[in-house]
């Protein structure tokens, strides 16, 4: 048997996330369908991060365990065979190295969040940033987002379902920077709580718009309470970029 490693790009509009669930089809579901078209084997897709319903991933990496003997490519080519009428794709494969584990082993994931701030609604990017008509304050945001950088319980930016056993997590990079007629905010740490980036990035542009302060936004951080922070941005804004690993 062998453990592989896949690298994975997918639009998460159709799908209720990246886990499999009982109310509508997931990534993780149709992964392993084509896997299993390919060689026959009911095996288990492991994820490094399971985004939400709506959320993309550039860079999402998953880890299977196939008892038949095949390539890298032929693992990578096959699976995309089965997944053409699916917006996902194996963009690459590679044999996992001892004791690897998709999500256990990661040491650094990183998100991006896209707002589109223009008067007039997106068309080709539809579904994939969150459309924000009235003038933002790029340079308010990220200065208030320097404040959330560090080890901090996150309890005020955790979603109220989150199973995350505490709230303590480790924020590195949270950039916040205008990128034409968007914003983009680059968040990167070890592990994030459910729903910690769309939580921050809706609190910060309450910032944006004027309504909060880099004070308030500390002041919401210490509160350690759900209620005094921002509104949960929309997923369609979100994407994981990257999963980082220590042999990497």
């Amino acid at each position: 048997m062998t453990r592989w490693r896949i690298l994975i790009e997918y639009d998460g509009g159709p799908y209720v996330g990246w886990q499999r669930q009982k109310n509508g089809p997931s990534i993780q579901q149709a992964l392993e369908e084509a896997v299993f078209s390919f060689c026959g084997e009911n095996t288990r897709v492991y994820g490094a991060g399971r985004t939400d319903a709506g959320v993309h991933a550039f860079g999402q990496v998953a880890h299977i365990d196939i008892e038949r003997p095949t390539t890298a490519d032929t693992v990578r080519d096959a699976i995309n065979a089965h997944l053409r009428d699916e917006p996902i794709s194996v963009l690459a494969a590679m044999a996992a190295a001892d004791g690897f584990h998709a999500r256990i082993s990661a040491c650094e994931r990183v998100y991006l969040y896209r707002i589109l701030n223009r008067r007039p609604p997106p068309a080709i990017e539809h579904g994939r940033v969150w459309h924000i008509p009235w003038a933002l304050d790029a340079a308010a945001m990220h200065e208030a987002a320097q404040r959330l950088i560090g080890t901090h319980d996150f309890t005020s930016f955790r979603a109220t379902a989150c199973q995350a056993k505490s709230p303590v997590k480790t924020l590195d990079v949270l950039d916040v920077r205008e990128a034409d007629d968007e914003i983009h905010f680059h968040a990167r740490g070890r592990s994030f709580l459910h729903h910690q980036v769309r939580n921050i990035v809706g609190t910060l542009e309450r910032v944006g718009v004027g309504k909060l302060t880099a004070e308030d936004v500390s002041t919401a951080l210490a509160a350690r309470d759900r209620a005094a922070a921002g509104a949960t941005a929309p997923p369609e804004g979100l994407a994981l970029v990257s999963v980082g690993y220590p042999d990497d």
